[in-house]
């Protein structure tokens, strides 16, 4: 067994706070929203296992990582950034990248910038959603979600402030409704009620099987010390980050070896980016495998850890050099 170890490093202008466990090859697992390193606890274990030198890092604005003030602060090259600074500081010249939710966003523009670096590629939930010349700007097409009384979750995140006044409420109960709603079979989009907010739409009442009351203390007493308002930034940049800022890689495809999963009952792949889901054997010529979990929600590295576990270790085996 190997022992799972806590550090700090400088990359990008920032102090980054790192868990760590294993030796060889370095692999990088980016967590997405509203998580943090923890969410990766049980792949660790299993990659130091199968040999690897695994890095979970908790992102800029989220846990013990620096939070910088400025909203603009979290467009996608910044992010990227400290990836890149984390392979640096630990004396390595290429990574593997793992990514969920807006981690995936994190590790297939890691790829995009900088293929010389990462080259083996794991996405969890989101697919890679290729910028197009003919892309509209996302907000454009999410203003359009929804009706009088609802919003399309991400343009409700837009307005600083408002989100974090209602999750930093009750964290305890935001977690609850977060995790245990998207969990299981969603409506087919994830719409917000103007007047009653996030927590009521979410469907979550009770606490997940698969979530401890260990695990849910942990997110708990860190959010209370954070607050939400790093992470919800990522959101803001939406813009910034997947049309502003990246029109020279329209077009792009990832042609690393790669690996896609997701559960059925996600609607980020069912109802949300179901073309660009559809379209992953175009877009990522590298790709191996595209799996969808049966039975399992947003959450698939927490709710299913040993098949989420197995698969990434099967498919770096199999692609390594």
């Amino acid at each position: 067994m190997f022992p799972l170890k806590h550090r700090f490093i400088e990359s990008n202008g920032i102090q980054m706070h790192l868990a760590e466990q294993g030796e060889g090859p370095l692999a990088i697992l980016c967590h997405g929203w509203p998580e943090l390193w923890y969410s990766w606890r049980y792949q660790m274990a299993a990659l130091a296992e199968a040999g690897y030198h695994v890095v979970a890092p908790d992102l800029r604005g989220f846990g013990q990582t620096d939070a910088p003030k400025a909203v603009e602060a979290y467009q996608m090259l910044h992010v990227a950034a400290d990836i890149v600074g984390i392979v640096h500081a630990l004396g390595e010249e290429q990574a593997i990248i793992v990514g969920h939710d807006w981690g995936a966003a994190v590790a297939w523009n890691c790829a995009l910038f900088r293929p010389d670096m990462f080259r083996r590629l794991v996405l969890l939930s989101v697919p890679y959603i290729q910028r197009r010349w003919t892309s509209p700007r996302p907000t454009d097409v999410m203003r359009q979600i929804g009706d009088s009384l609802h919003d399309f979750y991400m343009i409700y995140f837009q307005q600083p402030g408002r989100a974090e006044a209602e999750l930093e409420a009750d964290i305890r109960k935001s977690f609850i409704a977060i995790f245990g709603g998207f969990s299981n079979p969603q409506p087919s989009l994830p719409l917000v009620h103007k007047r009653e907010g996030l927590l009521q739409s979410a469907g979550g009442k009770q606490q997940p099987d698969w979530l401890s009351d260990t695990d849910l203390d942990f997110y708990v007493q860190e959010y209370q010390r954070t607050g939400f308002r790093g992470g919800l930034n990522y959101y803001r940049n939406i813009d910034r980050s997947s049309w502003d800022m990246n029109a020279a890689w329209a077009q792009a495809k990832l042609y690393q070896p790669s690996l896609f999963i997701a559960g059925e009952y996600d609607s980020v792949v069912r109802d949300i980016y179901p073309a660009d889901f559809e379209r992953l054997e175009e877009t990522m010529p590298g790709l191996t495998r595209k799996i969808l979990l049966p039975k399992t929600g947003h959450w698939l590295q927490q709710q299913r850890p040993v098949e989420v576990s197995r698969l990434i270790v099967e498919f770096l085996q199999r692609a390594a050099p």
